[in-house]
């Protein structure tokens, strides 16, 4: 097993263009619901910016990862890491604290939609992260390697553990989702 295959459980093709997470992450259920609609936040594991706390209401992603790891990126992320960058979509599904839903309009990449679900299991919270209307395969590497990192990261927050790393990880997290998704129909 490699060092990647051990960071968590990998995303799931439920159809072509879509993936979903699964993870058992401590709780209780408002705890991880805050840590993915409060922008502070969230900035810590995945991307900062306003929720307009209601269905229709607007979602502010702002890219920073130097927020969430002191590992340098690659050149291409190097602007996503030092000056941030701000992406947006619209809330689809506002249940709190258990489903948060939203269109995601990227930059230079077709609208997807995100979908995160979270239920009580005693003391820890099943989520479940489903990312649809992923077009190309590359994307679909590229998002469920994110994903994966990120929903790390979470776990992170959550247990009071130092961040794992990003950038050292991303790579081969992603040359694996690419290997995996290889003979999929999109």
């Amino acid at each position: 097993m490699t060092q990647v295959a051990t960071m968590g459980t990998y995303g799931v093709v439920l159809e072509s263009g879509a993936v979903r997470f699964e993870r058992l992450l401590p709780g209780p259920i408002e705890r991880v619901w805050a840590y993915l609609t409060e922008g502070e936040k969230r900035a810590t594991w995945f991307c900062g910016g306003r929720t307009e706390p209601r269905t229709g209401g607007k979602v502010e992603l702002f890219f920073k990862h130097s927020q969430i790891t002191d590992e340098r990126p690659p050149e291409e992320y190097r602007k996503m890491n030092d000056e941030g960058s701000m992406m947006g979509g619209t809330v689809t599904a506002w249940e709190p604290p258990h489903r948060l839903s939203f269109n995601w309009q990227g930059v230079g990449e077709p609208d997807s939609d995100v979908e995160i679900e979270l239920a009580p299991e005693g003391d820890k919270v099943r989520l479940v992260l489903t990312h649809r209307r992923l077009a190309t395969k590359a994307r679909m590497a590229n998002v469920s390697s994110g994903w994966h990192l990120h929903l790390g990261l979470l776990e992170d927050q959550l247990t009071g553990a130092r961040p794992r790393g990003y950038w050292s990880i991303h790579p081969a997290l992603m040359a694996e989702y690419e290997q995996r998704q290889r003979d999929l129909p999109l």
